[in-house]
């Protein structure tokens, strides 16, 4: 995987750059019936459609469903006895809004006959990072993840609902995150960095419920389920509190991960914790 090169804003663009409302457009043209000399009552109606015409000029953000949803990561295993109630325990939590469950499968269960069709290496190097920053002693599945920081047993549906319900906000406030129009590069905003650092990270996932059978090891025969399946995690580099740009992998672009979808994070290098997330949304049609 390459690491996408971060450059920084180049000012005027409005994918990145903090958002200032425009003035009323009363204090920037006269309005019908004004006493200014310079424009007459005939005249002010076309000054007024004018204005209008300009704005609408303006190059547009691309469209985003609602930002910084909570990201519930689950890590799971297809040959895990436990896994397979926990896998459906989350995915109910993930059709609720601003909710969006990962499901990161791990290949260490594989010894037990089954090899996890959808495991990855890296997967369980992300696990391992959050063993380190949650200071546990040893890998498990199921294991659910709230927000970057928040460590719950998925077997206990109800208390892990209102965690999500509950979840700290980030201890300091989120950027924007924008992705630019073409697909290609994702802006993140300015912002306080926290202590030991921030990262920002692609994930590209297959969306909906996925459905394996499992053929030989502890849960032979049976049909496993997974929401939002993880396909590849992508580094995009570290994050110093300016507005910065950031390009996609091809495979993590809008035009380029086909029906896959992406999430960009921006989180905490030591604590894990998410301190802001956003969807890639879908190409607007030329």
């Amino acid at each position: 995987m390459n690491e996408g090169r971060r450059a920084e804003v180049r000012r005027p663009s409005r994918i990145y750059e903090p958002h200032h409302p425009q003035p009323p457009l009363k204090s920037r043209c006269p309005s019908v019936g004004s006493r200014d000399p310079r424009v007459s009552k005939s005249s002010a109606p076309a000054v007024f459609l004018s204005a209008l015409m300009a704005l609408s000029a303006l190059p547009a953000a691309a469209s985003a469903p609602p930002s910084s949803p909570v990201v519930v990561e689950l890590f799971t295993a297809q040959g895990c006895t436990a896994c397979p109630d926990a896998n459906r325990s989350v995915a109910r939590l993930g059709q609720e809004r601003d909710i969006v469950v990962l499901t990161y499968n791990v290949d260490y269960w594989d010894y037990l006959g089954w090899q996890d069709t959808y495991a990855r290496p890296e997967f369980v190097q992300r696990q391992r990072a959050y063993r380190q920053a949650l200071g546990q002693r040893s890998l498990a599945t199921p294991q659910v993840v709230i927000a970057g920081h928040e460590n719950l047993d998925p077997s206990r549906e109800s208390d892990l609902h209102q965690k999500v319900l509950s979840v700290a906000t980030p201890d300091i406030s989120p950027p924007d995150i924008e992705f630019r129009e073409t697909g290609d590069r994702v802006g993140i905003g300015s912002g306080r960095v926290p202590e030991g650092g921030a990262e920002v990270v692609a994930v590209r996932y297959s969306p909906g419920m996925h459905n394996v059978t499992v053929r030989t090891g502890d849960n032979r025969g049976r049909s496993v389920s997974h929401m939002n399946v993880v396909r590849a995690i992508y580094p995009l580099g570290d994050w110093n509190g300016r507005s910065s740009l950031y390009e996609l992998p091809p495979a993590a672009r809008a035009n380029g991960s086909g029906r896959d979808a992406v999430i960009v994070l921006l989180q905490s290098k030591t604590t894990r914790q998410i301190i802001a997330s956003a969807m890639m949304p879908e190409l607007r049609p030329d």
